[in-house]
């Protein structure tokens, strides 16, 4: 029988050298009969055996019977399920048959549709755990939390850096993240986060009063659907794969000026789906975007406490001193992720501004306070300091027999 590269070439001496059959049949050594049916053929010999059976063919309907029952029944256990009704044919035909026949048995798979945005149309939020922990001073370190902000139609980023996932941290970040893009969506859609989610679809309060402050909607996805994000989704692994590795953090202000830069980098790359780069996209899509209100909304943790007679306040694990003047008043305690301020309730007065911390088991106290409770106890000595009579030694001594 004629190999390929022989029938190509009876082919070529006929039709491009016009040679005759019978010369051809001599320059070849083939047959004449030979010759004519490589002419005839349009397409190449091939070599087919007669299909032979294997030793995975009687055992066929066993493992069709092992997938209906569970179709996603590893090999290996079906390997040794079959093993033991006499199965003795080896690994690799196993599987090539699983790989096979396992998809005639599992749920059909979902299907997609490609997803265009309308610039201004949606905002995308994400909360991803950093993999390193971060350095917060006082030599400790502390696991963080990325918040990511992605508009969909440019796929222009912004990123947060917080320490937990509290509705104040994450609203916090969300409306930082909106704020460097520069404008408000018509759509906000989230994950099923605790401080963004309530139960059942609906937002947590202090979400619903950020969207209804910023006049926005907002849309929470189904759970374990994360296909849903479409490729938006894929800038977690990104921070992850190309923001994380490599870099050194001096604390977390570092770590935050570090991930602005990274995120405007990554604005000025072409994006792989969109051939383009996000920032030539963000400047339409600031035109389709709302204007920013003229304040950002006060995202910042609020309690009242009274000031005790160890003046200090504790939040995060660490003490920050109150003014001692108070002791026993009533204070507004206001804390951002900057600073930690309080406020006498009944004059107004500022009687607090300390910088937040995020090292833990620390105590801050303001020198005006300490100058302040030096000049308390001071005035207590003073109040304690009486006459006391004073009495000669001889008089004990004549009371007292030797």
């Amino acid at each position: 029988m004629l190999d390929v590269e022989r029938w190509a070439e009876i082919r070529k001496m006929l039709f491009v050298e016009r040679l005759s059959i019978r010369e051809i049949a001599r320059r070849t050594g083939h047959d004449r009969k030979t010759v004519q049916r490589a002419i005839r053929s349009e397409v190449p010999p091939r070599y087919e055996r007669a299909p032979s059976g294997s030793k995975l063919d009687p055992f066929k309907g066993e493992i069709d019977r092992l997938l209906r029952s569970d179709p996603r029944l590893p090999g290996t256990r079906v390997r040794e399920l079959l093993a033991t009704v006499g199965y003795s044919g080896g690994k690799t035909i196993l599987d090539d048959y699983l790989r096979a026949a396992r998809p005639r048995y599992l749920p059909r798979p979902r299907t997609f549709q490609r997803t265009i945005y309308r610039p201004g149309e949606i905002l995308q939020v994400d909360l991803f755990a950093l993999r390193r922990p971060v350095p917060v001073g006082f030599g400790q370190t502390r696991p963080g939390f990325a918040v990511l902000t992605t508009l969909g139609y440019s796929r222009a980023i912004a990123g947060a850096l917080v320490f937990s996932k509290e509705p104040a941290d994450v609203l916090g970040a969300i409306c930082r993240g909106i704020w460097r893009l520069g404008g408000l969506p018509e759509l906000v859609v989230s994950d099923r986060e605790g401080a963004l989610h309530a139960g059942g679809g609906r937002p947590t309060e202090p979400y619903a009063c950020l969207l209804g402050g910023l006049a926005v909607g907002q849309r929470i996805l189904e759970p374990r659907d994360a296909q849903a994000k479409g490729l938006i989704e894929n800038r977690g692994r990104y921070l992850r794969s190309n923001f994380e590795p490599g870099r050194s953090f001096a604390n977390e202000l570092d770590r935050q000026e570090q991930l602005d830069r990274w995120c405007e980098e990554v604005n000025t790359r072409v994006h792989r789906t969109l051939r383009v780069r996000p920032l030539e996209r963000l400047e339409d899509e600031r035109r389709a975007l709302r204007p920013l209100p003229e304040r950002v909304p006060d995202t910042d943790r609020r309690l009242v406490t009274p000031v005790a007679p160890d003046p200090y306040v504790r939040f995060d694990r660490n003490d920050y001193s109150l003014d001692p003047r108070l002791v026993g008043e009533r204070v507004e305690v206001r804390v951002s992720q900057r600073e930690v301020t309080a406020v006498a309730l009944s004059t107004g007065e500022l009687c607090a501004r300390h910088r937040r911390v995020f090292a833990g088991g620390l105590a801050f106290t303001d020198p005006g306070h300490q100058r302040a409770l030096d000049e308390l106890r001071g005035e207590r000595k003073r109040h304690r300091d009486i006459d006391v009579e004073r009495r000669l030694l001889e008089r004990y001594d004549a009371l007292i027999p030797a």
